[in-house]
């Protein structure tokens, strides 16, 4: 891994990645990272990616390896450095990741840089999507569903499709409802009690009332799994498979259509 070159169009990409404009390093971190990683930082005044791309050329061509923009790279990467701010880990991290698999490497969850197949004309993330998206159109599932099996999404793993999935339903519950709560709060106001503001039926037997309680208690569970566990645990330690990832998804695209034809 140490002994290769990175190409321009690699470096250019992987520059773009880490200094990306919404969520990427600030330009104190990517000092401080320079710094730590012993490259020199020859274009301080410069754009973010432009000043990342300059220093990684520069130290790569004079050094005749890649060696300190690896450092770099596993630095900038490192969960506990987003302990403060997690929600910028994932997004740093499938960036990275989109641009390093053209180059045969990727970041995994743990933070550590692994060698994998690169990829040459599509990415594999990409394949991902449209692998997974091709099953769920066999399975019918729900538009508002499909939406979220992209690239962006499935760099590593499915669980990030799932719980935008899940974002989309809470969003679908509070449109629906017209309040603002989120999680087991907005499940308990919307679809509770004796008159709930969201009704999947009318609510006229024994049998109708056990089935809105039956689909309240689903969608408890489904904001118990995806949201309120994300709140206190680590996404990075959070695996889940292709089979999985459709099974959930089918469960979300249930609820959406169950939303889509409820009662207010």
């Amino acid at each position: 891994m140490s002994s290769l070159f990175f190409t321009d169009t690699q470096l250019e990409a992987i520059a773009a990645a880490l200094g990306d404009t919404s969520s990427g390093l600030t330009c104190s971190e990517i000092g401080f990272l320079l710094s730590a990683s012993r490259i020199t930082d020859v274009d301080p005044n410069a754009t973010k990616r432009i000043r990342l791309y300059n220093a990684f050329a520069v130290d790569q061509n004079s050094r005749q390896d890649r060696l300190h923009v690896l450092a770099f790279i596993r630095k900038s990467v490192k969960p506990e450095r987003y302990v403060s701010n997690p929600d910028r880990f994932e997004p740093m991290r499938v960036r990275v990741n989109q641009a390093l698999l053209f180059a045969g490497l990727a970041i995994d969850h743990s933070g550590l840089l692994h060698e994998v197949r690169q990829a040459r004309t599509i990415s594999e993330a990409r394949v991902r999507a449209d692998e997974l998206r091709a099953d769920l159109v066999k399975r019918g599932v729900h538009a508002d569903v499909l939406k979220f099996c992209r690239e962006e999404l499935l760099v590593n793993n499915y669980f990030h499709a799932v719980l935008e999935t899940v974002k989309s339903v809470m969003d679908k519950l509070r449109s629906k409802s017209g309040l603002n709560e989120d999680g087991a709060a907005l499940i308990d106001k919307a679809l509770a009690g004796e008159r709930p503001l969201v009704r999947i039926n009318a609510l006229s037997t024994d049998s109708e009332r056990s089935e809105q309680k039956g689909f309240a208690n689903l969608l408890r569970g489904v904001a118990g799994m995806f949201r309120n566990t994300t709140a206190h645990e680590a996404r990075i330690h959070w695996n889940m498979s292709k089979d999985d990832a459709e099974d959930l998804l089918s469960m979300a695209s249930l609820i959406h259509r169950r939303l889509d034809r409820a009662i207010t």
